[in-house]
């Protein structure tokens, strides 16, 4: 079992909408309302709660960071390979709404974070943009989210090899410094 860390981070959301229960009296269809969304995230049975996102240019703004512990068995684990983002909307009078949820398959990620060939266990996807639907699977707006995992607790095959050359190095280094201070 390998052990790693999950940093996801909250970008920003575009044409998240929550269907109203009210309805225009001139059309007599659901009214989409302005939305105060935040983000529950779960991994692995952690969860996360970002906070409410601010406005800038139409978009709804997090730039917030989480970090998930990873404990992954290999490629036969499928128990652990789901981020599940739910985009809620803060109403002040009622309980919260779902607006839509993603969810994004991190396997790939976790195995190239623990292939034995990536000697520095990290792995960097860049901000991608991932579909929000809603329980009926009707389209709900887009949500950004970046990605990096991070293997912990355990060295690859060169890291002794380079904890050598390192102390020799330093040895050779030391030794170079002292014999040119005993000149003086």
């Amino acid at each position: 079992m390998a052990s790693g860390i999950l940093e996801v981070t909250l970008v920003e959301a575009e044409e998240l909408n929550e269907k109203n229960l009210w309805c225009c009296f001139c059309c007599f269809k659901p009214c989409v309302n302005h939305t105060t969304p935040y983000v529950e995230l779960e991994y692995g049975g952690q969860k996360h709660r970002s906070c409410l996102a601010q406005e800038e240019n139409k978009k709804q703004v997090w730039d917030e960071k989480f970090k998930f512990k990873v404990d992954y068995e290999g490629e036969e684990d499928n128990t652990n390979t789901k981020l599940i983002l739910r985009i809620m909307d803060k109403n002040r009078i009622s309980s919260d709404k779902l607006i839509g949820e993603t969810t994004i398959y991190v396997k790939d990620i976790l195995l190239c974070g623990m292939d034995e060939e990536n000697v520095k266990g990290i792995v960097d996807v860049e901000t991608q943009k991932h579909r929000v639907v809603r329980r009926d699977k009707s389209y709900s707006g887009e949500i950004s989210v970046a990605l990096t995992f991070t293997k912990v607790g355990s060295f690859s095959s060169t890291a002794p090899f380079a904890f050598n050359l390192t102390i020799r190095f330093a040895i050779i280094f030391l030794s170079n410094h002292l014999h040119s201070l005993s000149r003086l």
